[in-house]
């Protein structure tokens, strides 16, 4: 370790462990802030909204967004980082897009290359 930081001049570096746990890799991923809960987007399955504890949010965002930019871009997922106290209306929101999308109408591929079709014309 300690010549990987000595390669890398001193600067400052932070290990996350991995796990195949999405919901676990974020929350290290964020460590040192408490991650309460990490919801899952029901529209975009790469998609999360992360809660914390109200006075850990600027934590979990970092400076100008550094932590949840980099946290993102580890993991692969949007990350939406929320206070813990916005819950309900998180919890409101997620609900309203699942039931837009089991609401959306289905098109069928002829019909909707019919479609694009007459678009074109």
């Amino acid at each position: 370790m300690q010549a990987v930081v000595t390669e890398l001049s001193g600067e400052n570096m932070d290990i996350v462990e991995w796990t195949e746990d999405p919901a676990q890799f974020i929350k290290n991923a964020l460590n040192p802030a408490e991650v309460v809960d990490v919801i899952f987007d029901p529209t975009n399955d790469r998609a999360v909204t992360v809660l914390v504890p109200d006075y850990q949010l600027s934590l979990a965002i970092g400076k100008r967004g550094q932590n949840a930019r980099l946290a993102a871009r580890l993991t692969g997922f949007k990350i939406d980082i929320k206070p813990e106290s916005e819950r309900d209306a998180v919890v409101a929101d997620m609900a309203n897009k699942e039931n837009e999308s089991a609401n959306a109408p289905v098109i069928e591929a002829d019909v909707a290359d019919d479609f694009e079709a007459s678009e074109e014309a």
